[in-house]
């Protein structure tokens, strides 16, 4: 497996690549890789001659600077968990500095007003970083194809607006949310939580599929007022927010049409470990 650090080898080997007419697909990380990941890699590996992935704790997308720091850094495992995929991934993995120079900071891009949704509200920059380094990832690797998981659904939504926006030639797939036996949905932030906090994480998603069936005969308000109350409720967990939203806008819903899809979204805290979570309602 090719490890490659900097910007000049790695586009020597995509050079190599377009000249050979091999399509390539893409999956960028920030590491800690897990079976979510694996499960892009794999969609990539299906769709394409060659796969990237990129490995980078990207500093521009945290708005907790402690979080940043606490962010695991598993570079070796990480490539350790790729060889069980394929001994063919390509892997870039630069350094910070190497992809911001001394100017570590974000560009402000305009999404259509999904960037003032959800996340948006409660995570102040965010999108703004995810937009800097994506861009920049996309502009470096040149993808035909870029892999994305639907647990960050918002940032999926935005990173395809992005490509829309700027006309750029890769083609953004969403792909489904990944999850343990126990329906947590797969996520770096998981290795991190408390025995009993990782034990009690599943009522996030029992109480996701429980929404969904309600969303059927009650209103979006009423669904909203019963997952809040069922957190207000539980010891462990504290939501951060919950809404009910267009997937196209992002907007909540205020009411129903059989036209429009909608997800409902979720956010919580399990001690200082903020989860994110989604399910399509209709």
């Amino acid at each position: 497996m090719n490890i490659y650090n900097t910007q000049e080898e790695i586009n020597k080997v995509i050079g190599h690549l377009k000249s050979q007419q091999r399509s390539i697909g893409f999956v960028p990380t920030m590491g800690a890789l897990h079976q979510g990941h694996l499960s892009l890699i794999k969609k990539g590996l299906q769709q394409n001659d060659t796969v990237v992935v990129s490995i980078f704790v990207n500093p521009t997308q945290f708005d907790n600077k402690e979080d940043l720091k606490k962010y695991p850094r598993t570079l070796e495992h990480d490539v350790e968990l790729l060889k069980t995929v394929s001994n063919d991934i390509i892997v870039y993995a630069p350094s910070v500095e190497g992809v911001y120079g001394n100017n570590i900071v974000s560009t402000h891009f305009e999404y259509g007003g999904l960037e003032y949704q959800m996340e948006g509200r409660f995570r102040a920059g965010h999108f703004d970083g995810v937009g800097t380094i994506v861009k920049r990832l996309f502009e470096i690797v040149q993808p035909d194809r870029a892999y994305f998981g639907e647990k960050d659904f918002q940032q999926l939504r935005i990173i395809q607006k992005l490509v829309e926006n700027y006309k750029l030639s890769v083609k953004v797939i969403g792909c489904p949310i990944l999850r343990a036996k126990d329906g947590l949905a797969m996520s770096s932030r998981n290795e991190r939580l408390k025995p009993n906090y990782r034990k009690a994480a599943p009522f996030i998603y029992k109480t996701l599929k429980t929404a969904k069936k309600m969303f059927g005969t009650k209103s979006a308000k009423e669904v909203t007022e019963w997952v809040e109350k069922q957190f207000e409720k539980h010891d462990l967990l504290t939501l951060e927010y919950f809404t009910i939203a267009d997937i196209d806008t992002l907007k909540p819903l205020i009411r129903k049409s059989n036209k429009k899809q909608y997800r409902a979204f979720i956010a919580v805290f399990a001690d200082d470990i903020r989860l994110i979570d989604n399910i399509a309602l209709n």
